[in-house]
């Protein structure tokens, strides 16, 4: 993996569960890990669902090999997230991840 290709500073964070006030269970994020990315969009669509227009762009983003790193957790860089849908090992090296990631316009 070349090095020059990770220009962007990431943050990778995977969803917890806090308690209010009230005891009552919230569902929040919490950092996992920073790193440097590459991102790639890769395709775009729009459709409509219920009398509402949407926009949904998949984005490849591809980081330095990170243990512990799966689905349901997302991917932010500055006001923008990506939901990561799949987490690919290439070459199973243990070198660098590609997460496959959606993020909704």
């Amino acid at each position: 993996m070349r090095a020059g290709k990770l220009r962007h500073l990431v943050t990778v964070e995977r969803a917890t569960e806090t308690q209010d006030s009230a005891g009552e269970p919230i569902a929040a994020w919490s950092e996992f890990s920073k790193a440097w990315a590459a991102i790639e969009p890769l395709r775009g669509r729009e459709f409509f669902e219920a009398q509402q227009h949407y926009g949904q762009v998949t984005h490849r983003v591809e980081i330095r090999y990170l243990e512990g790193i799966a689905p349901k957790m997302r991917v932010v860089r500055g006001e923008r997230s990506f939901d990561i849908q799949a987490v690919l090992h290439l070459e199973e090296r243990r070198r660098e991840i590609h997460l496959i990631c959606t993020e909704d316009a």
